[in-house]
């Protein structure tokens, strides 16, 4: 039986991200992630968005996690050359109705510490976007876009780099306690260490399940929040990205540009029960709706079925929303043990500092 000083479990944007701050900090890292490459579930599902920090709760780890990562993500993105714009953002209103939630939005703004929000009126909203459709918009212009395979990259490198090792097509079977070490098993191979870090994303809950030393009841339920995406083929007025005020589980169906020009609509949200990505030509007219906020002049023939991606929520419909879970030994009285759970949106931007409280929760010298 091999060992290494940690084992992560999960090779998205946040697992890369945590092995990197760990091999930094001296621990020798095995990455262990089931699927064949890095990144391939919800860290490349996703609108690519750098957030400002302006919608969760204050006091939350959303809220502060990121605020501090989007700082710490576009130094690193500026300092290793990973692609990327601070092409800011515009959070519309369609109507005076919709004042309270763009008041409510710039209050969370303030309160997480985001101090560059403008407030706008239609004329200085279109006078910066000419075709845009609003009552009044916020202006947001630390928020962004990423290319988040270029980013993972860039984690993965640093992290092999200080010494990490990714084995991919390597699902967890089991994970037993064993003295002082976690051992993991893959197949025929176990594997033991004393730090294990859970940062399976869809898949952190099963994974917990499978620690027999774990009390079945700190492990939350899981719900999938499903969301698919359109493209638009063809030239947009847009150089910002443009959202609808916020709705209860997600952002609303938003206006996105990645760093090669693709503006897309997305992602819209449905509750499922299984992971399933294909998305729907029949959900066209929901969407040609929700572009047509934004933008009135959007020729249906160019807007097609891009991708989807699943959410993992810890809060279902109906449910208050839920803050991420970084779970350590404070709350389960299991040493080496650290469980991210809900790490939905604004994770991406919010990786780096994830990693950060991971690193700082393993201390130095880690577990053991």
């Amino acid at each position: 039986m091999d060992e290494v000083g940690a084992i992560v479990v999960g090779a998205g944007v946040v697992g890369l991200a945590v092995a990197r701050a760990l091999a930094l900090a001296g621990h020798e890292v095995m990455i262990l992630e089931r699927e064949r490459q890095f990144g391939t579930i919800t860290s490349s599902r996703n609108s690519g968005v750098i957030h400002a920090g302006l919608y969760y709760p204050d006091g939350s780890l959303k809220a502060a996690l990121c605020v501090e990562g989007r700082r710490l993500l576009y130094d690193f993105c500026e300092e290793r050359g990973v692609a990327h714009r601070r092409c800011g953002k515009l959070i519309i209103a369609a109507s005076e109705e919709e004042f309270p939630a763009l008041d409510a939005v710039m209050a969370r703004g303030a309160a997480a510490g985001v101090d560059d929000l403008v407030r706008l009126s239609p004329a200085e909203a279109r006078a910066i976007e000419p075709e845009l459709n609003c009552a009044g918009a916020i202006h947001s212009p630390s928020s962004g876009i990423v290319d988040q395979h270029e980013l993972m990259l860039a984690l993965l490198g640093e992290a092999e780099a200080h010494g990490a090792m990714l084995v991919c097509d390597a699902p967890v079977s089991d994970v037993a306690r064993v003295g002082s070490h976690w051992v993991v098993e893959i197949g025929d191979t176990r594997l033991s260490a004393p730090i294990l870090v859970n940062a399976a994303g869809l898949g952190a809950q099963a994974l917990a399940r499978t620690i027999e030393a774990l009390d079945p009841a700190l492990v939350p339920p899981q719900f999938l929040a499903k969301g698919c995406y359109f493209s638009y083929s063809g030239r947009v007025p847009f150089t910002r990205l443009i959202y609808p005020v916020p709705g209860p589980a997600s952002l609303g169906t938003h206006f996105t540009l990645d760093l090669g020009g693709q503006a897309r609509f997305g992602p819209d949200i449905h509750w499922v029960d299984a992971i399933d990505y294909t998305v729907d030509p029949a959900l066209k007219p929901e969407f040609l709706a929700a572009a047509r906020r934004i933008w009135p002049e959007v020729e249906e023939e160019r807007l097609q079925p891009a991708y989807a991606g699943i959410r993992p929520k810890l809060a279902g419909p109906g449910m208050a929303t839920a803050d991420f879970v970084l779970q350590g030994e404070e709350v389960h009285g299991l040493s080496g043990l650290i469980n991210l759970f809900g790490i939905e949106s604004p994770g991406l931007t919010a990786s780096l500092a994830i990693a950060g409280r991971v690193a700082a929760m393993v201390g130095p010298r880690g577990y053991g």
